[in-house]
């Protein structure tokens, strides 16, 4: 266990009506009675009880730096559970900072990013898994992901990976066991069952690794990057989806030489929205690499949405973009449906992507493709977010590996290799899902992660 005393500012650095400073270790209570002067005569906060609050001011000598309001929570039953006080001051930069650099000085040291946090998994009160969790509720984009967050923080990864991992230890300690004492434990059916074990855990890992794809959309949202030719209504469609004059639309073409990105709630999934300059042939040397951005940020998408003008027939440089579509999950948006339509009949009928009629102008065919992106993801809608997503690549990383590890039992057992061929590979996989939960990771990992943290968390 640590033995010093942090502090750090648990809320933004602001202008706002409350900040939090937060107080961890032996001494945080001694720390924070040193500077406090409760409105209660005679009131010593070394004797609080915990999980009470107390009204006073901060006060350095026999100058008052703010009114305040002061919990004490004890160990162990804090976040960290280490002593715990958290101090409520008045919101803003001067005070705030003030509050702690007074604190640091009777014996408190700054924390470190995610140091909190790390204090709480050291000490049990967290698992790895849960650990992440809490930073992914703090920078949650949507409703869906922030469940899936706190399902997340209450174990149920956790919970998932113990299971596992102890059905592998006592097939692992059953061959060990026989292995020692041959004439005690006979090993004879004893594949059989080991391989319907295997095959059971390839598939809950398998489901697993396959929810990655879906935890990183939810964690980070789902890029879509918007592709047309220039003056088709790209940023109109973004002004549209924003419901905010956002992006400057003109006649001329080419108005939007570079990106530009936003983020919006579409049935509750966060779109990380990309709009980009119209694909064409030009001389012009910005508007050029404007071009050669849009083609890149098309090649890292999760969705295409390709605005046609469907007044005008298609040309080479729509073809040049039908291409990029290629093996991507693309929707067709024949904008400007107000209009007479004009467009070539090949893209209407195309095979590979779905269409939707949408008018920028009338703001018409929104409703349709909200209902379609949704469709497109998380199996069709939010009713599935009570499933387990991972989020993250380290844990998938370790799945794949406890994976293979278990796919070479199987194949061991179905090769008759003797069951002492089991056991390392067994281990192998018992090890790397305890990286997951933090049963088995090294120190420069678990700094790693924690760096990644905010100051005050």
């Amino acid at each position: 266990m640590e033995a010093d005393t942090i502090a750090a500012i648990a809320t933004g650095l602001s202008a706002a009506g409350i900040s939090i400073i937060r107080i961890s270790g032996e001494s945080a209570i001694e720390c924070a009675d040193r500077i406090f002067c409760s409105k209660r005569k005679g009131f010593c906060l070394k004797k609080a009880k915990s999980h009470t609050i107390h009204y006073g001011y901060i006060t350095d000598q026999e100058e008052i730096i703010d009114e305040v309001l002061l919990s004490v929570m004890r160990a162990p039953n804090s976040y960290t559970k280490e002593n715990v006080v958290e101090i409520n001051c008045h919101g803003g930069i001067t005070v705030t900072k003030k509050i702690l650099d007074l604190i640091c000085r009777t014996g408190a040291r700054p924390a470190e990013p995610g140091e909190f946090t790390k204090r709480a998994f050291l000490n049990g009160r967290l698992d790895l898994s849960q650990a992440e969790a809490v930073i992914d509720i703090i920078n949650s984009k949507s409703e869906i992901a922030l469940k899936n967050s706190v399902n997340q923080l209450r174990g149920n990864i956790y919970k998932k990976i113990s299971e596992m991992r102890k059905k592998i230890l006592q097939r692992t300690a059953f061959i060990e066991a026989a292995l020692d004492d041959p004439e005690h434990i006979n090993l004879d059916g004893f594949s059989e069952t080991l391989l319907e074990d295997i095959i059971l855990l390839l598939e809950q890992l398998e489901k697993l690794i396959y929810s990655f794809d879906n935890g990183r959309m939810l964690r980070e949202g789902i890029k879509t990057v918007i592709l047309g030719k220039p003056n088709v209504g790209k940023s109109s469609l973004l002004n549209l989806l924003l419901g905010e004059e956002r992006a400057i639309v003109t006649d001329i073409a080419g108005t939007t030489r570079d990106t530009l990105e936003e983020t919006v709630l579409v049935n509750g999934i966060a779109l990380n929205i990309v709009d980009t300059a119209g694909i064409r042939w030009t001389e012009d040397t910005v508007e050029r690499i404007g071009v050669e951005k849009a083609k890149k940020a098309a090649a890292e998408a999760d969705l295409i949405l390709y605005v046609v003008d469907s007044s005008a027939a298609l040309d080479e440089n729509d073809k040049e973009i039908l291409q990029l579509l290629s093996g991507r999950k693309a929707f067709i948006l024949l904008n400007k449906s107000d209009l007479p339509t004009v467009i070539d009949e090949e893209i209407q009928d195309s095979p590979d992507h779905e269409i939707i009629w949408i008018s920028a102008k009338n703001k018409s065919g929104l409703d349709e493709l909200e209902r379609k992106i949704t469709e497109c993801f998380f199996s069709g809608g939010l009713s599935c977010s009570d499933e387990l997503y991972i989020t993250n690549q380290r844990q998938k990383t370790s799945l794949m590996e406890a994976e293979k590890s278990l796919v070479q039992v199987k194949e061991s057992i179905e090769n008759g290799m003797p069951e002492d061929f089991y056991s390392i590979d067994l281990m192998n996989a018992y090890m790397e899902l305890g990286k997951i939960i933090g049963e088995s990771v090294d120190e420069d990992l678990i700094n790693k992660i924690f760096n990644d943290f905010c100051m005050g968390k």
